[in-house]
């Protein structure tokens, strides 16, 4: 588990909200909006938005990587990092989400899902689709106002 904690910073250097999106999703218009704002009120200098796109919840991410990201792009502006399509849950499970389910106690169910990674690469908080961003947007803004205050201090 350490080679991938590191990784997790490596990855991370910020605070970091990865989730599983997808484009055709009842939960795609309404996340990619609000993932979109916190990118645009908070990013990129101390967060992130990681959008990792997957087809496993109702086959919701059926295209290419490139058309993934073109619809993204185009449809909603999004600005924050877009990786290739991958496996969230299961044996397939990317590294990466194998780590947040391992660490968080929680295993994505469906479309975006949401781990909220502080700059150390903790999992701090962990949210399912149904949950609105502002209830987890404090929780950003808290984490972000102490790494900025973190990274004055070392100055």
């Amino acid at each position: 588990m350490g080679y991938m904690h590191l990784w997790i910073r490596i990855l991370v250097a910020n605070v970091s909200l990865v989730v599983n999106v997808a484009s055709e999703c009842g939960f795609t218009d309404q996340n990619y909006r609000a993932l979109q704002q916190l990118q645009r009120d908070l990013g990129p200098y101390h967060f992130n938005v990681l959008a990792f796109p997957c087809n496993q919840f109702g086959q919701q991410e059926p295209d290419t990587n490139r058309e993934i990201e073109n619809f993204a792009r185009h449809t909603y502006s999004v600005s924050f990092p877009m990786f290739s399509k991958t496996a969230v849950t299961g044996s397939g499970a990317h590294p990466i989400f194998k780590y947040l389910t391992q660490t968080s106690g929680k295993e994505p169910t469906w479309n975006f899902w949401k781990y909220l990674v502080a700059p150390d690469g903790k999992v701090v908080g962990a949210w399912d689709p149904t949950v609105p961003m502002q209830e987890i947007k404090p929780r950003i803004t808290e984490l972000v106002a102490k790494l900025i205050l973190q990274r004055r201090e070392e100055l």
